[in-house]
């Protein structure tokens, strides 16, 4: 364990050193003119900052361990023979770095042997620097500890849901749950970046965190990061209640002190089979 948690904390200064390699084009590029394409559909932009972010990430992991893989939003995966399994978002919050508002962030995490080891999340913009190893979480050097309010009716959640998809597939009972959570907390925001999300509930400045149709590449640093400060970390995959790999497409993160009774019976109402 102590080796590997050696490893874990030299992964995370590897993490910290791609994401600064990339964090003064992105800075340069926010709010600049840019041409902006699409993916999936018209809810998921990529920019040229993008590209060339994941670019530069990618040569600095390689650099460091050239025999390490990448699983990349922009890029792909590439495969290499070592342990060692980054997941890399060079912009997580793409729409927001579009528009000009800057919730956005670079998330770096790394996996060895299915599970996260190390994770930087870097918002570039705000000067905060989460980083999670196996030795704790910290925010620009500062330990966190992940505590924040107990009833949900005076607690901050942020949340993607319901997303497109999820009223493509739920039809008006994504509403209907969604309604039950704006009601039941004090503050429900829709930010559109987990990762900085997570890296928000660890450092406490959030009491939950609820997403659908996430990726390895907008959790892993972040799944890391909450529960190395303290707090809750649950994966689950709608319409299947064995879902529990942190690479499933939901999670619900909140701090320990939270009774998060409502989201909590939202998240089973996912995982028991979608709509009803």
């Amino acid at each position: 364990m102590t080796d590997l948690r050696a490893l874990s904390e030299r992964l995370t200064d590897i993490a910290v050193a791609a994401a600064d390699a990339a964090a003064d084009g992105i800075r340069a590029g926010f709010r600049s003119t840019m041409d902006v394409a699409y993916k999936r559909d018209h809810h998921d932009p990529v920019t040229e900052h993008d590209r060339r972010a994941e670019e530069r990430i990618r040569e600095v992991l390689l650099r460091a361990l050239p025999d390490s893989s990448i699983v990349g939003e922009e890029g792909g995966t590439s495969t290499g023979a070592g342990r060692v399994r980054w997941h890399v978002d060079p912009i997580d919050g793409t729409a927001n770095f579009a528009a000009g508002s800057a919730y956005f962030c670079t998330s770096i995490g790394a996996e060895i042997d299915g599970e996260p080891v190390a994770g930087v999340v870097l918002d570039p913009m705000a000067g905060n620097l989460f980083t999670a190893h196996l030795g704790g979480a910290f925010r620009n050097g500062r330990r966190l500890r992940c505590t924040g309010r107990s009833a949900e009716r005076h607690g901050y959640l942020v949340t993607s849901y319901p997303s497109v998809r999820d009223l493509d597939d739920q039809g008006p009972d994504a509403l209907r749950r969604f309604e039950s959570l704006v009601r039941g907390y004090g503050t429900v925001r829709r930010h559109g970046a987990a990762a900085l999300s997570l890296a928000h509930v660890a450092a406490g400045w959030a009491e939950a965190g609820f997403g659908t149709g996430v990726h390895s590449w907008d959790v892993c640093a972040g799944a890391l990061l909450v529960r190395q400060a303290g707090g809750v970390y649950r994966s689950f995959t709608p319409g299947d209640p064995t879902g529990t790999d942190w690479t499933a497409p939901g999670y619900l993160a909140h701090v320990p002190e939270l009774a998060a009774d409502l989201v909590t019976a939202t998240v089973d109402e996912l995982v028991g089979g979608g709509r009803g």
